[in-house]
C-alpha cells in the first residue's frame, strides 16, 4: 500500500482545526511543503509541545509528505520564541539526514501567523492570490499533529487520539491525548472545575474560536483546544452579541475610521479586504454589489473586531452578514488580477501576539499547559460522521457489531471528498445515525 493510501485509510485531516482531508491535499505537486506550527492562537500550547516530544515522527512523516508532493525544499514554520525547540528540531535533522530537504524557518510573534496565506508569505515571500489557496502559488501547507498523524499511518496507525488543551480561568492548565469521541465534559474537568454554571467554554482559540452553547459533545478530530472563562469575562461578553445587536451598534457608532482595514492580514497582503468599507455598505444600506461581494476575502481572524477597532465595533460580524448572504445568492467574488505582492506598510502593522493577549484580558492566564496523561477511560464514545471538510463518512459497522479499537467504522463515499473514521476504543455499536456512530465499551 502507498504512503497516500495508508493516510487516506487512516483518516487523517487538517488537525490544525480547518479538518481538510489530507489524502487529497497530498494529490498536487508543489516547490514548497510548509510545516505550520506557529500556533497563533493564545493560550493554546498542543503544537510547541508536540514538537518538543515527538520531534523525529513530525519530521519523518513531514519529510514523507514533501515527496509526496515533489516539494524541492520541506520548511517547519515555528516562533522564534521556542528556541529550545527550534534547536532540539535542528538537530534531529541533522541526525534523520534530511537537512538537504527539510530546514527550520523561525517566525515573528505575531498574529495571525498560523493564518496559511500568512505563513506562505512568511516562509515562501510569495502571496496566494484572493479566494485561492496556497497550492495556487506552488505551496502545501500542512500542521505539526498531521505530520505526526501521517507518521503513524505509516506505521499502520489510523488517527483515533487528539491532543488537546485546556486553559483559561482554571486551577489546572493542561495539554492532553484523549480518544476520539471522548465526552468534551470529561476533558474540561481536568481543568479542576466541577460545576461549568458561571463559565463559559470557547471551542478552540480565544480569537476565531465560538463560545459553546452546549458542553455535552464528543470530542473530533478538528478539536484543538477549550478556553474556559468566567462569563464576565470581556471576551465572553463580545462573542456572545447576536448580529442583530452588532448591526445597531455598527451603524450607530463607526466613524470609518479604518483601523478595520489598516491591520486586516488579507489587505496587507495586497489583498481588496477592507472592512470598513464593508461597515459602509452595510450601516447606510449602498446598494454597492461589489462591495458586499468583498466580505467572501475574510478570513475571520477577528483581529478587527477584537483589537483593531478603537470604538469595540463588530466589523467581521459585518463581514459574516454579507458572506452568508452571498453564499445564498450564489454569488462569487472574482479578482480582478492573478499576482498580488504584499503592501509596503506590511511590516510597520503587524500584532504583536503579547500585546493582542493584553487586550483580550488573557494576560494572567498566558502561562504554560503542560503535557500530562488525561487519564480519561471513556465508557462510552460518539464518533461524529462528519469532523472534516466534505462528505460525511459512510457508516459500515451496525448496532451490535463488536469493534476493536483503531478499526475503520466509516468509510469514504464513492467519489466523494471525505475522510474515514475509525473507533478509538473496544467495544459494541450501540447507535447508528446519519450523525455519529456510538460505541460503548466492551
Amino acid at each position: 500500500m502507498s504512503l497516500l493510501e495508508q493516510i487516506k485509510d487512516a483518516g487523517i485531516i487538517g488537525a490544525g482545526g480547518a479538518g481538510f482531508p489530507t489524502h487529497a491535499k497530498l494529490t498536487s505537486k508543489a516547490d514548497y511543503i510548509l510545516l505550520n506550527g506557529a500556533e497563533c492562537e493564545p493560550l493554546l500550547r498542543v503544537d510547541q509541545q508536540l514538537m518538543a516530544d515527538y520531534p523525529d515522527e513530525i519530521i519523518k512523516g513531514f519529510e514523507a509528505a514533501g515527496r509526496l508532493v515533489s516539494a524541492k525544499k520541506a520548511l517547519i514554520g515555528i516562533k522564534k520564541k521556542h528556541g529550545k525547540v527550534i534547536a532540539l528540531l535542528k538537530e534531529r535533522i541533522q541526525v534523520l539526514g534530511v537537512g538537504d530537504f527539510v530546514e527550520v524557518s523561525e517566525l515573528p510573534d505575531i498574529y495571525p501567523a498560523g493564518d496559511e496565506q500568512v505563513l506562505v508569505y512568511q516562509l515562501t515571500g510569495r502571496v496566494v492570490p484572493e479566494t485561492g489557496i496556497p497550492i495556487q502559488v506552488g505551496c502545501v501547507v500542512v500542521n505539526s499533529e498531521t505530520a505526526l498523524n501521517i507518521f503513524k499511518a505509516s506505521q499502520g496507525q489510523p488517527v483515533t487520539e487528539k491532543y488537546i488543551t485546556v486553559a483559561g480561568d482554571v486551577p489546572n492548565r493542561v495539554t492532553v491525548k484523549v480518544p476520539v469521541g471522548t465526552p468534551i465534559i470529561d476533558v474540561l474537568r481536568l481543568s479542576g472545575i466541577e460545576d461549568f454554571t458561571d463559565y463559559a467554554v470557547i471551542d478552540g482559540g480565544p480569537m476565531m474560536g465560538p463560545v459553546m452553547t452546549d458542553i455535552g459533545g464528543f470530542i473530533t478530530k478538528k478539536n484543538k483546544g477549550f478556553v474556559v472563562l468566567k462569563k464576565d469575562h470581556f471576551l465572553i461578553r463580545k462573542k456572545s452579541v447576536t448580529p442583530d445587536q452588532a448591526r445597531r451598534v455598527n451603524k450607530a457608532t463607526c466613524e470609518q475610521c479604518r483601523m478595520c482595514t489598516d491591520l486586516c492580514p488579507r489587505y496587507l497582503l495586497g489583498h481588496n479586504m477592507q472592512p470598513h468599507k464593508i461597515m459602509r455598505v452595510l450601516n447606510y444600506s449602498i446598494d454597492d454589489l461589489e462591495g458586499q461581494k468583498m466580505a467572501q476575502l475574510c478570513c475571520q481572524c477577528n483581529l478587527c473586531e477584537l483589537f483593531s477597532c478603537p470604538a469595540g465595533l463588530h466589523p467581521k460580524m459585518a463581514n459574516l452578514h454579507f458572506k452568508d448572504m452571498m453564499a445564498e445568492q450564489k454569488i462569487k467574488y472574482t479578482p480582478d488580477k492573478t499576482e498580488f505582492e504584499a503592501r509596503s506598510i506590511r511590516n510597520y502593522r503587524l500584532v504583536p501576539s503579547k500585546r493582542l493577549i493584553a487586550r483580550l484580558g488573557l494576560r494572567n492566564f498566558d502561562l504554560p499547559a503542560p503535557m500530562a496523561e488525561a487519564g480519561i477511560v471513556p465508557q462510552m464514545i460518539r464518533i461524529a460522521t462528519r469532523q472534516h471538510v466534505g462528505a460525511p463518512a459512510e457508516p459500515i459497522v451496525a448496532p451490535g457489531t463488536r469493534v476493536e479499537a483503531g478499526q475503520m467504522i466509516g468509510k469514504i463515499p464513492e467519489g466523494a471528498l471525505s475522510a474515514a473514521i475509525h473507533s478509538s476504543i473496544s467495544g459494541v455499536v450501540s447507535e447508528v445515525t446519519a450523525d455519529y456512530i456510538e460505541i460503548r465499551r466492551n
